[in-house]
């Protein structure tokens, strides 16, 4: 895989190089509530334009169906990227239409464009390889060169992701080659013992990495809605918590597997729970209460871990070399429901484990919690992608920039 330093040295000015990039940043209305997305790219768009290049960059945002939606704007991820960069950039209203040819066109040397997002065409996600092929056709006339850096959407067979890169010289921006870089670290040669952290909803959501982690961890700690799963898998009650009843048998061999390779599965030992959600608009008071995990009340859910699991993870993490987090422990959104999700980010924070947050929720909840970035390894910019990554699939997006 060609790297951007390699076109760097080859000489970028007066080029016009098409940098794929994951703005899919969170927003309030048009105001970006977690940028890290936006300045995991800075780096790459900084020195093509330091080196004269005319930028162009490209993202999807949301799941906008085919069609223009205000609500799904590019323009304040454009507005952010311009003050990181220190620079005004320039923003196209469209994909590859007009105004995006009349940006493209205006750009001076060493000046940096975002063009709207790329889901407002149907080509780009069309399943149909025509669709898709004639639209990366068109993306394809706006640049000389292509830079992939949107490791978030790396794992989706799209047009500015799969099919752009075969048209143009194509290289690896500096986020994807970090981001592989550190799955290397989690797939080859592992420094042990190695632990991995799962939570987040559904336990079908990550049946795959499981599956695939159970030949390289040494343990596996279970949390999140997923863990209701495993408790049931286990012959215990767990109310009306979040269950996926139909991957029981899938949970209960993924247990018995971990048992006859001797890989350790954690699971809650106590749980907060309440009869109801909690609101996380108004963040009301819930005023839950902690059970033990096999004593969950037949008419309450489960919504993080309790306290006794915190200190069982934190210990389970603590000797740690090498740790691969993905997914919360609980409802970290409302403050009732955060405190399992800020152990393990606490007990990351102080080991001295490699610890890589996998992307996704798990990265905004550190983000959103307080905790210096740099007290972890690393904070992956594409959950999905880190997930499938592990699971030993190949990624079109990564495939496309090999030479």
């Amino acid at each position: 895989m060609k790297t951007i330093d390699q076109l760097l040295a080859e000489g970028v000015a007066g080029k016009r190089v098409f940098v794929r990039a994951d703005l899919n940043v969170p927003l309030d209305g048009t105001t970006i509530t977690d940028d890290g997305r936006i300045r995991a790219v800075q780096p790459t768009v900084a020195a093509l334009a330091g080196a004269g290049a005319r930028v162009i960059v490209a993202s999807h945002l949301g799941r906008p169906k085919g069609a223009p939606d205000p609500a799904f704007s590019l323009a304040p991820a454009a507005a952010r990227l311009g003050e990181l960069l220190g620079a005004d950039v320039a923003f196209a209203t469209d994909t590859v239409g007009e105004s995006a040819r009349a940006v493209v066109d205006g750009l001076a040397d060493g000046r940096v464009a975002v063009i709207e997002n790329l889901r407002f065409n149907a080509g780009e996600t069309s399943k149909d390889d025509a669709e898709r092929a004639a639209f990366a056709d068109q993306l394809a006339a706006l640049a000389d060169v292509y830079v992939g850096d949107g490791f978030g959407a790396v794992h989706r067979k799209h047009a500015s992701v799969y099919d752009l890169p075969a048209r143009l010289p194509h290289v690896a921006g500096y986020l994807i080659a970090t981001e592989v870089g550190v799955l290397k670290k989690l797939t080859e040669d592992v420094q042990r013992p190695y632990a991995v952290v799962l939570g987040g909803a559904k336990v079908s959501d990550k049946l795959g990495v499981i599956d695939h982690l159970l030949e390289k961890a040494d343990r596996i700690l279970i949390g999140g809605g997923m863990a209701y799963t495993f408790l049931k898998a286990q012959g215990h009650e767990v109310g009306i918590s979040l269950l996926q009843e139909d991957q029981i048998p899938a949970v209960q061999e993924y247990l018995e597997r971990a048992k006859a390779k001797g890989v350790e599965f954690v699971l809650p030992v106590d749980v907060l729970v309440a009869p109801e959600f909690p609101d996380l608009k108004t963040k009301a008071p819930a005023n839950p209460t902690t059970v033990a995990a096999d004593a969950i009340p037949a008419d309450e859910e489960g919504l993080d871990i309790g306290p006794e699991t915190r200190k069982l993870y934190a210990s389970k993490l603590a000797d740690a070399a090498t740790v691969f987090w993905n997914g919360p422990m609980g409802v970290f959104e409302h403050p009732d429901y955060a405190e399992g999700t800020k152990a393990v980010a606490q007990a990351l924070a102080e080991s001295e484990a490699f610890s890589v947050v996998g992307g996704g929720d798990s990265a905004a909840a550190v983000r959103i919690l307080g905790f210096d970035e740099k007290a972890f390894g690393h904070i992956s910019t594409g959950g999905g992608a880190s997930l499938e990554y592990l699971e030993g699939k190949t990624l079109p997006g990564l495939a496309a920039l090999e030479d």
